[in-house]
C-alpha cells in the first residue's frame, strides 16, 4: 500500500520561510505528477504547485515567485520551499501524487493524498 508522509510544517512569522517534504513509499512502479495542495479554514482545497516526472512545474498565481517545488525522483520525494510567507498562506498543506503501484498495476495510475501538515503564518 502506498503512503505519502509529509513533514516540515509549523508556525512562522510573516516574511519567513518553511520547507515541506513528502516521501512516497510502498510498492511503487513509477510516479507521474507530484504536487502540493492547501486548504484554509472555510475554503476549498486548491493547487499550490505541481511537478511532472520531468522538468515541468506550475504554480498558483498567489505563490509564484515565492514558492519552489522540486522532486527527487530516485527517492520518490517532493519538496516545497516556501519563502516570503504571508498570513494568507496559512492552511493545511497536502501532498498529492499520481502513482503506478502494485495495487493499480504496472502502467495504471492512481491518485494518493498525504495526511496534511499545518502551516501557520502570523502577522
Amino acid at each position: 500500500q502506498v503512503q505519502l508522509v509529509e513533514s516540515g510544517g509549523g508556525s512562522v512569522q510573516a516574511g519567513g520561510s518553511l520547507r515541506l517534504s513528502c516521501a512516497a513509499s510502498g510498492s511503487i512502479f513509477s510516479i507521474s505528477t507530484m504536487a502540493w495542495y492547501r486548504q484554509a479554514p472555510g475554503k476549498q482545497r486548491e493547487l499550490v504547485a505541481a511537478a511532472t516526472s520531468g522538468v515541468n512545474s506550475n504554480y498558483a498565481a498567489s505563490v509564484k515567485g515565492r514558492f519552489t517545488i522540486s522532486r527527487d525522483n530516485a527517492k520518490n520525494v517532493v519538496n516545497l520551499e516556501m519563502n516570503s510567507l504571508k498570513p494568507e498562506d496559512t492552511a493545511v498543506y497536502y501532498c498529492y501524487a499520481v502513482i503506478s503501484d502494485l495495487v493499480s498495476g504496472l502502467g495504471n495510475f492512481k491518485a494518493y493524498w498525504g495526511q496534511g501538515t499545518q502551516v501557520t503564518v502570523s502577522s
